[in-house]
């Protein structure tokens, strides 16, 4: 059977670097009430005029470097994004011109957090369908410019980032010793809109608006449905949690990463975190902690890799990766 096989990873993070202490300077804070409720000590913050498909352009390129394939290869993006240039057009057909790339389809998703491991799933349906060859997935924001800066329980949170896999079309045997996409799930509930969401948007109010969340809420839900969706899926394709290699999930809260590792029983050796120098970059978040592993070493040739993630929305879902 024809699998999607991720032969390349890369990422990008804007020069100015802003800590706790920096945020304490701007609302009532402290580096010690953040490093004990999230576990991060600083995050990147994209500069004046530094668009998101700038942070995506660089991590792509990083990512194509990695591969050693030339974006003429390349005849599918799929960028996830909750923060793009512009309404339309679409931020990944932006990347696509700076790329110079002029064949093939290039489309944003929109699944916040979720954003990545929705983008992975459609990349690899499109080439198990054999409508992709050579597809190139990213993640990319720039959350610091929807943020209130006024709302200490949010803005110490959030930071922008970007990351990209090359996926390449390759024939398997249809086993789970394949390399390459073993499984996706994707779920999600609209009842859940309003513990997560941002005020403001085109149709709605016409402005861009600011991100709001219930903080307790969002933490009840993401270990429960991320957990849920985690066992699914490693049962779905016949593994056992001991099985797996490297747990590669969204940096969004250290102790919603440490509560989920532990409820199904993923050692917390085997749990990348960049959490603490990145903070939370939404659909950027797994790749830019998956490429962090892989360019130190961690995560190796036929690893299996879990990646997840959970947003607004609520969206949800898991990716079961043989590297």
């Amino acid at each position: 059977m024809r699998r999607s096989v991720i032969i390349g990873s890369g990422s990008y993070l804007p020069q100015r670097i802003m800590t706790n202490a920096d945020l304490s300077r701007i609302v009532e804070t402290s580096d010690e009430w953040i490093i004990e409720r999230t576990g991060i000590r600083e995050r990147r913050i994209a500069a004046e005029g530094e668009k998101t498909s700038d942070l995506a352009r660089e991590s792509a390129l990083a990512a194509l470097q990695a591969a050693a394939c030339d974006a003429s290869e390349v005849d599918l993006i799929v960028l996830a994004t909750s923060t793009p240039d512009l309404t339309f057009p679409s931020t990944a057909t932006t990347v696509q011109a700076q790329l110079g790339i002029v064949q093939g389809a290039a489309f944003d998703i929109q699944a916040v957090c979720s954003g990545f491991v929705y983008a992975l799933a459609t990349a690899d349906n499109f080439i198990k369908a054999g409508q992709s060859k050579c597809a190139l997935v990213i993640g990319a924001e720039t959350f610091s410019r929807i943020l209130d800066w006024t709302d200490r329980t949010t803005c110490v949170l959030f930071g922008d980032g970007a990351g990209a896999v090359v996926m390449r079309a390759e024939e398997g045997t249809g086993t789970n010793e394949d390399r390459g996409v073993l499984l996706t799930m994707l779920r999600s509930d609209g009842r859940y809109r309003d513990k997560l969401y941002v005020d403001g948007g085109p149709s709605a109010t016409k402005t861009v608006g600011h991100l709001r969340m219930e903080g307790r809420e969002v933490f009840k839900h993401a270990v429960i449905n991320i957990a849920d969706v985690m066992e699914k899926t490693i049962a779905a394709a016949g593994f056992k949690p001991a099985d797996i290699d490297w747990f590669v999930p969204h940096q969004a809260n250290r102790r919603i990463l440490e509560g989920t590792a532990r409820k199904i029983g993923v050692p917390e050796d085997r749990v990348v975190i960049t959490l603490d120098k990145h903070g939370n970059t939404s659909a950027a978040s797994i790749p830019l902690a998956l490429d962090t592993a892989v360019r130190d070493g961690r995560i190796k040739r036929s690893d299996l890799v879990l990646l997840e993630a959970m947003g607004g929305g609520f969206t949800w879902g898991a990716a079961l990766v043989r590297w």
